[in-house]
């Protein structure tokens, strides 16, 4: 599943490049977390939901306390795929680049371990909604670094149809656009508490499930 939104971050926000650590730094030690022995386990034990926040939490950690960073690398080290296809409409010409990542080998080790099971809908099965968590923490960084005329909601919502258009993905999810508005709501509310962790919104999709089936 491509998805561009993606690259309208790379596009549009500018990377911060710091000598001892840069974003690619942190997409590689990200990723050695997400196959390590020591994040395999605590998944186990505290499920994918869960995992999120040790993940946040390692991200920020690296990057000195920088949310802004710690965002950034996460979406692309979530990424379920290290390409982009696109296949433009009505010529069918496919073309398809590379994305940011921490190598072949990494990227198939880390990929296996990817939280995925987010949503008490996600599928039950090897996929689940594997790339949800991209989704989330790029909304969320796009909330976080954005303070006017709510941009962040309007690219969640543009890509999803620019992706229809160009055959990125076929057609508009709608669980993409519930997800890209609770990471923006993560990200607004980062800004107001600087302790919060990325759990607490999908716990949101939990409950407004709870209180509409009440």
């Amino acid at each position: 599943m491509k998805k561009l939104f993606l690259l309208a971050i790379i596009l549009f926000f500018p990377i911060k490049i710091d000598a001892s650590k840069s974003f690619i730094d942190g997409v590689v030690y990200l990723s050695k977390y997400l196959s390590s022995k020591e994040y395999i386990e605590l998944r186990k034990r505290i499920g994918d939901v869960g995992i999120t926040d040790s993940l946040f939490v390692k991200a920020k950690k690296f990057y000195d306390g920088d949310n802004s960073e710690a965002l950034l690398a996460l979406t692309f080290s979530l990424l379920p795929f290290n390409n982009m296809a696109v296949k433009l409409p009505y010529i069918g010409i496919t073309f398809s680049f590379p994305l940011p990542n921490a190598g072949d080998s990494l990227y198939y080790a880390k990929l296996k371990h990817q939280p995925r099971y987010l949503l008490f809908d996600s599928p039950n099965n090897n996929s689940g909604d594997i790339d949800k968590l991209a989704h989330y923490f790029a909304n969320a960084f796009l909330s976080y670094n954005i303070g006017f005329f709510n941009l962040s909601k309007f690219m969640g919502i543009f890509v999803e149809y620019f992706e229809a258009v160009f055959k990125v993905q076929g057609s508009i999810d709608k669980k993409d656009l519930i997800v890209n508005h609770l990471g923006e709501w993560f990200g607004k509310n980062l800004k107001k508490n600087d302790n919060l962790l990325p759990s607490s919104g999908f716990s949101i999709y939990q409950l407004l499930y709870m209180k509409i089936k009440l």
